[in-house]
C-alpha cells in the first residue's frame, strides 16, 4: 500500500475507469478511422463526384469537434482516473515505458494541429495539398495506435523476457519484447478493423443530420458509400479474433471456458454474456446498416444512425469488458494482481503482514480489531468489491457466518490451484491476524452477528 485507497461507494473504481474508457474508446477509435475515411472520401469525391465534398467538409467539422474536444477530455480522464484506480499499475507503465509515451504525445500535437488545418483550409488550398493534410492526419492519428496497442497488451501478456528481468532494475532492456508481445500484432488488427467501423458508423450519425433537399443524390451516394466502408470490418473481424484469442495465454482463455460452462450456475459468466452481447449486436448492426443505409439510403433518419452508434457503443464496451475481464486476477499478467501486490510480494507480506508495509495504515498504535480489518478490505479487496453496489460483499456474504467467512478467505490465502477463486481472484495477502481482522469486518457485513466479542488487537 504505498498509495492510499480511492473509495467510490455503489459503482465503485473499476466502473469509473471502466465507463471514461467505454466512451473514449468510441471517440479514440473515430479518430484513427475517421482519419483514413475522410482522406479516402475526399480523395474519391475529387475523381468521382465533386458533389459529395460539401458533406465531407461538414462531417469534418463534426469529426474535429467530437474527437479533438471530447475525445481529447476523455483521455485526460483516463489518465486521472487509472493514476487513483490503479497508481502501482499506472506508475509500472509510466516507468517502462516513458518513451513510448512520449512519442505518442508528440503525435497526438502533430494529429491534433493536422485536424485543425484540415477543416480550416477547406477551399483555401489546392486539392492535392488539402488531400496531404488529411493524409499527415491520418498516418499520425494511426501511429498513436500503433503506440498505444503495444502498451495495452503488454497488460495481459507481457512476455516472458520481460518477466524475467521485472523488479530488477532492468525492464528497459527488455523494452521490445514487452511493447511487441504476444498479443500485439492480433489486437492491432482487431483495433484497426474496429477503428475502420465505428468511422463508418459516426459517419452515418453525421451524415443523416444533413438536408436532404439541398444535397440532392450526393447524400444518398454517400451514404451508401459509408455503409460498404464497413463491410470489410464485419467480415474480417471473427479470423481476427480467433487469431487474438490464439495468442492469450491458456489461463486467461480459460476463464471464457468457466463462463461457458457455468452459465446457469454463475461462475464467472459475465464474460460470456459480454462476449454474446458483443456477437449479438454487431449482427443487429450489419442488419440495419444493410436494410437502412446500403440497400435504402434515401431511408436512413438520424434515429435509425443513432440506434447504430447505441448498437456499436454496446458491442465496444462489451469487447473492452471481456479484454478487461480476461485479465484476471491480474492487472500485468503474471507479474502484479489487481490488487496492485506484486507476485514476488505475496508470500512476505503473508508472513510479515500487509498493513505493516503500508504509509497509510495507523502504525504502533492500539486499532480496533474492525477497523483494522476495514484497512485490509480497501487494500485487497476494494480494486474489485464494493461493500454495497457493483460485486457487492454484503450481497455476496450474506447470512454467511463466521466459520464460512473464514473457510472462504483461507482458500483465498492459501490460493491452491484447485480453489474455485483460483482462476480469478489475487491471494490475500496477508498475515493470519490481519485474516482474522479481515473476518472480523467481514462478519459485520455479512448480517450475521458474531457469537463472541471481538478483542482489541495488542499493538503491533
Amino acid at each position: 500500500m504505498n498509495y492510499p485507497v480511492w473509495e467510490v461507494p455503489y459503482i465503485g473504481t473499476p466502473w469509473v475507469v471502466g465507463i471514461i474508457a467505454i466512451f473514449h474508446v468510441m471517440i479514440a477509435h473515430f479518430a484513427v478511422g475517421g482519419g483514413l475515411y475522410l482522406a479516402f472520401a475526399e480523395a474519391r469525391a475529387i475523381k468521382q463526384n465533386r458533389g459529395w465534398l460539401p458533406i465531407i467538409k461538414e462531417h469534418s467539422r463534426f469529426f474535429l469537434l467530437l474527437t479533438g474536444v471530447f475525445g481529447t477530455v476523455s483521455g485526460v480522464g483516463i489518465w486521472f482516473a487509472i493514476g487513483l484506480v490503479q497508481p502501482e499499475a499506472t506508475s509500472t507503465l509510466i516507468h517502462n515505458f516513458v518513451f513510448g509515451w512520449a512519442i505518442e504525445w508528440v503525435l497526438f500535437v502533430v494529429e491534433l494541429s493536422s485536424a485543425a488545418v484540415y477543416y480550416y483550409t477547406w477551399g483555401r488550398v489546392s486539392d492535392k495539398v488539402h488531400i496531404q493534410v488529411g493524409r499527415v492526419y491520418a498516418v499520425s492519428s494511426l501511429l498513436t495506435l500503433v503506440i498505444i496497442n503495444g502498451i495495452l497488451t503488454f497488460m495481459l501478456t507481457p512476455g516472458s523476457a520481460w518477466l524475467s528481468v521485472a523488479g530488477t532494475g532492468q525492464e528497459a532492456s527488455r523494452f521490445w519484447y514487452a511493447f511487441f508481445n504476444p498479443t500485439y500484432f492480433p489486437s492491432l488488427f482487431l483495433r484497426i478493423l474496429s477503428c475502420l467501423s465505428l468511422a463508418g458508423v459516426w459517419a452515418l450519425v453525421s451524415i443523416s443530420r444533413m438536408d436532404d433537399e439541398s444535397l440532392g443524390k450526393a447524400k444518398d451516394q454517400l451514404v451508401r458509400w459509408s455503409a460498404t466502408w464497413l463491410a470489410p470490418s464485419f467480415l474480417l473481424m471473427p479470423f481476427a479474433f480467433w487469431w487474438y484469442m490464439s495468442q492469450v495465454p491458456e489461463a486467461n482463455r480459460h476463464l471464457l471456458e468457466l463462463g461457458m460452462n457455468t452459465i446457469g450456475s454463475g461462475a464467472f459468466t459475465q464474460v460470456t454474456r459480454i462476449g454474446l452481447i458483443t456477437l449479438m449486436t454487431s449482427a443487429t448492426i450489419a442488419g440495419i446498416v444493410y436494410f437502412f443505409a446500403y440497400k435504402y439510403p434515401r431511408d436512413l433518419t438520424f434515429g435509425h444512425a443513432a440506434s447504430v452508434l447505441f448498437l456499436a457503443l454496446a458491442a465496444t464496451g462489451s469487447a473492452e469488458y471481456a479484454r478487461e475481464a480476461i485479465r484476471k486476477p491480474y492487472v500485468i499478467g503474471s507479474h502484479m494482481y489487481s490488487t496492485g501486490v506484486r507476485v514476488r510480494d505475496v508470500a512476505n507480506f503473508q508472513a510479515n503482514g500487509y498493513l505493516t508495509h503500508s504509509m497509510w495504515a495507523p502504525q504502533g498504535a492500539v486499532v480496533d480489531e474492525v477497523a483494522e480489518g476495514r484497512l485490509v478490505f480497501r487494500g485487497e479487496c476494494m480494486a474489485c468489491h464494493t461493500t454495497d453496489g457493483y460485486r457487492s460483499m454484503r450481497g455476496f456474504l450474506k447470512d454467511r457466518d463466521e466459520k464460512a467467512i473464514g473457510n472462504v478467505l483461507a482458500m483465498l490465502r492459501d490460493d491452491k490451484p484447485d480453489s474455485p477463486y483460483h482462476a480469478y481472484m489475487p491471494p490475500l495477502a496477508a498475515d493470519p491476524q490481519e485474516i482474522d481482522a479481515l473476518k472480523a469486518y467481514l462478519v459485520t457485513l455479512s448480517g450475521v452477528a458474531n457469537k463472541q466479542p471481538l478483542a482489541a488487537v495488542a499493538q503491533r
